[in-house]
């Protein structure tokens, strides 16, 4: 799959970005180099950041800018996780969060670049998703902070943002797998016409459960949440994820329906959704019954 010229800009400054991390300098002492982090970090940050936008004002214009802009500084997002992560041990649990962001939102643009580039745009990035998902992100930053200063040894835990770590991995490692194995029948939003090259994709990881990348982008949110150890947000994002990727779930099953008619009903009897308590949009099995006996007669008269 080759790299379109957007993709190969969102990488090019989404690692200018990143380059922040090698801003602190490494240190030659007894015959070893060592980082070091300075302490004024915050003021090289902004001039690191305030540098490499001129740098990206100076060589890209119109929709192109508006790539690299935001890849850069998704970049810079994950230098400023970082550097949280080690500044303090009570807020080093939000650093992991702003590299989780940071990448997340970078990589589906990135991804949808290398898969599917003719449906590839600024919405790519999701940074725009929703309403309710700006105010998910907000709410967990309060909650955190308040937490972080009321209960601070609620965030010294050690195991709990672990585990937490490892459901966003999981989650992201399974939602870009299925964005591979789907390429270009993948699209952020769901279709309501078919395609002329719109295949149905039961291989991979959509042997194992029919909406992956939903399961995928699911335990990934709830991983944030174990991973910062809030646990009000927690329970808020497992009841609107669940809710949000329920009615999500129907509605693109009611479009495959249309578009793979038996195909994929068959497809829903063997594989499950892959999310709990969601079984997706059925059509009675009357209808079906009753849809396989004229199918079977047509076939037969023809």
């Amino acid at each position: 799959m080759a790299l379109d010229s957007m993709g190969k800009i969102s990488l090019k400054c989404f690692l200018l970005g990143v380059l922040i991390l090698a801003v602190p300098h490494l240190s030659y002492v007894n015959g070893l180099f060592s980082y070091v982090i300075v302490e004024l970090w915050p003021l090289v940050l902004v001039s690191y950041a305030v540098g490499a936008n001129a740098v990206i004002f100076l060589l890209y214009r119109e929709a192109e800018y508006q790539v690299a802009v935001r890849s850069c500084l998704l970049g810079l997002g994950i230098g400023i996780g970082w550097f949280l992560s080690v500044s303090s041990l009570s807020y080093s649990l939000f650093g992991w969060y702003i590299v989780t962001l940071s990448f997340f939102h970078w990589s589906e643009y990135f991804t949808i670049a290398v898969t599917n580039p003719a449906s590839l745009g600024l919405e790519s990035f999701l940074l725009d998703h929703s309403f309710a998902y700006h105010m998910a992100v907000v709410g967990s930053t309060i909650e955190f902070a308040l937490e972080a200063y009321l209960f601070p040894d609620l965030k010294n835990l050690t195991w709990l943002p672990v585990l937490g770590a490892t459901l966003v991995l999981c989650g992201e490692l399974l939602r870009k797998a299925a964005m591979f194995t789907a390429s270009s029948n993948f699209d952020h939003y769901v279709q309501s016409s078919k395609k002329p090259d719109h295949q149905l994709v039961t291989n991979g990881v959509y042997s194992w459960v029919r909406h992956p990348s939903y399961v995928g982008w699911f335990y990934w949110s709830v991983g944030t949440q174990v991973m910062l150890c809030n646990p009000v947000c927690l329970v808020g994002y497992i009841i609107a994820s669940w809710m949000f990727f329920k009615s999500r779930i129907e509605y693109e099953e009611v479009m495959l329906i249309n578009f793979f008619g038996d195909d994929y009903i068959t497809y829903q009897d063997q594989v499950g959704t892959g999310l709990p308590f969601i079984s997706g949009y059925r059509v009675p099995q009357e209808e079906i019954d009753a849809f396989r006996t004229f199918a079977d007669n047509k076939d037969k008269d023809t």
